[in-house]
C-alpha cells in the first residue's frame, strides 16, 4: 500500500531569516542613507540631468521618426533647431503669458477676498436670510490669510524662475547632448548590471520609469487642453492660466488631478461666483473621470501597475527625499523596485 506523499510546507517569513539576511538588509539601509546624503549634496546637478533626460525621452520620439526619412546627423540636427526655436517660443511668448495673468489673477483676487460682497459674505447672507445662525467670520480670515501668503509665496517664485534662466539653458544643453550620445549611455548603464540581470532591468527601466513618464505626460496634456475648452465655453477668466495648474498637478500619480481640479474650482469661486464655480467642478470631475476610466487605462497599460497604497507611501517618501522632484518620480522609481523583486503583491489586481 503506497504511502500518501507529504505536501511540502511553505516557508514563512520568521524560518526564511538569517543572519545573511539580516546583514544585507543592514547594508541596503545604509547604503540607502548615504544615497539620500549624497542626493541633498548634489541636489542642483541631480534636478538638472533629470529634467534634462525627460527632455531627452520626450524629443527621442520625433527623432525615432525622422530616422525613417533621413540619416541620423540631418534628422538630429532638424529635430534639435525645431526644438530650440519652440523652446524660445514656449519661453518667450506663453511665459510672459503665464507670468501676466498669474498677476492680474493675484491682483483681482486679492481685490474680490477683501471686498464686502466675496463669497463666504454672499453664504453669510444667505445663511441668515434662512434664519440660519452660523459666523463664518472666523472662515473668512483664514481663508484671507491663506490666499495673502500663497499669492505672496507665488509671485515670489516668479523672480526665483527668472534666476533660474542659466540652470534652463543647461537643461537644453544636456538634454542634446543625451539625445545625441544617449545609446552609448544607457549602454555604460547596462554594463555595470550583471550579466543575468541586464534584461531584466532594461525592461524594468523602460517599461516603468520611461513609459510611465512619458504616459503621464501626454495624459496631463490631454486634460489640459480638455479643460481649457472648457474653461472657455464657460467664459471663467484666465482659461489658459487655470488649465495649466490643473494639467501640472495631474502629473502628480493618484491624487495630484483631484487637489489642481480644487484649487481651480476655489479660485473660479472667488473670481466668478458660486454658479461658474458648480459648474467648471462638475465639468473638472467628468473630464477626470474620462481620464481615470477610459484614456489612463489604455495610454497606462503598459507602464507601473502598483497597489494605491504602495502608491500614497511611495508619495510620501519621495516627497520626504526629494520634495517637488520625489512627488514626480517616485511612483515610477517604485515601479521599477516592484519589478525588479518580482513583489505581486505589491503591483496592482
Amino acid at each position: 500500500m503506497n504511502k500518501p506523499t507529504q505536501q511540502p510546507t511553505k516557508k514563512t517569513f520568521w524560518s526564511k531569516l538569517s543572519t545573511n539576511t539580516l546583514v544585507r538588509f543592514l547594508l541596503f539601509a545604509a547604503c540607502g542613507w548615504v544615497l539620500v546624503k549624497v542626493f541633498w549634496y548634489f541636489q542642483n546637478v541631480v534636478f538638472i540631468f533629470t529634467f534634462a533626460t525627460i527632455l531627452a525621452l520626450i524629443l527621442n520620439y520625433p527623432l525615432r521618426y525622422l530616422e525613417r526619412f533621413l540619416r541620423r546627423g540631418f534628422a538630429l540636427g532638424t529635430v534639435i533647431a525645431i526644438s530650440l526655436l519652440i523652446i524660445i517660443i514656449l519661453f518667450v511668448f506663453i511665459g510672459n503669458i503665464l507670468a501676466t495673468q498669474l498677476q492680474q489673477l493675484a491682483g483681482l483676487i486679492l481685490q474680490i477676498i477683501s471686498s464686502a460682497n466675496n463669497p463666504i459674505n454672499q453664504l453669510q447672507n444667505a445663511l441668515v436670510a434662512r434664519n440660519i445662525e452660523i459666523n463664518l467670520e472666523a472662515i473668512e480670515t483664514q481663508i484671507r490669510r491663506w490666499v495673502v501668503s500663497g499669492m505672496n509665496m507665488i509671485l515670489g517664485f516668479l523672480p526665483n524662475l527668472l534666476e533660474s534662466y542659466v540652470g534652463f539653458i543647461i537643461i537644453i544643453v544636456v538634454a542634446f547632448f543625451m539625445l545625441t550620445d544617449g545609446e552609448k549611455i544607457w549602454q555604460l548603464i547596462l554594463k555595470m548590471i550583471p550579466h543575468n540581470r541586464r534584461d531584466r532591468f532594461a525592461t524594468a527601466i523602460q517599461k516603468n520609469l520611461i513609459g510611465f513618464l512619458q504616459g503621464q505626460l501626454l495624459i496631463s496634456l490631454i486634460l489640459s487642453i480638455a479643460t481649457f475648452l472648457v474653461f472657455t465655453v464657460f467664459h471663467v477668466p484666465f482659461p489658459f492660466l487655470l488649465a495649466i495648474t490643473v494639467g501640472v498637478f495631474d502629473l502628480v500619480p493618484g491624487i495630484g488631478a483631484t487637489l489642481g481640479v480644487s484649487l481651480v474650482s476655489l479660485i473660479i469661486l472667488v473670481q466668478s461666483g458660486w454658479i461658474v464655480s458648480v459648474k467648471a467642478l462638475i465639468a473638472c470631475i467628468a473630464l477626470q473621470q474620462i481620464q481615470d476610466n477610459f484614456i489612463a487605462p489604455r495610454v497606462m497599460q503598459s507602464t507601473v501597475r502598483l497597489n494605491p497604497l504602495v502608491v500614497f507611501f511611495a508619495l510620501l517618501v519621495g516627497t520626504q527625499i526629494a520634495g517637488l522632484l520625489g512627488v514626480f518620480l517616485s511612483i515610477p522609481i517604485a515601479g521599477v523596485i516592484v519589478s525588479l523583486l518580482e513583489i505581486e503583491e505589491l503591483q496592482a489586481n
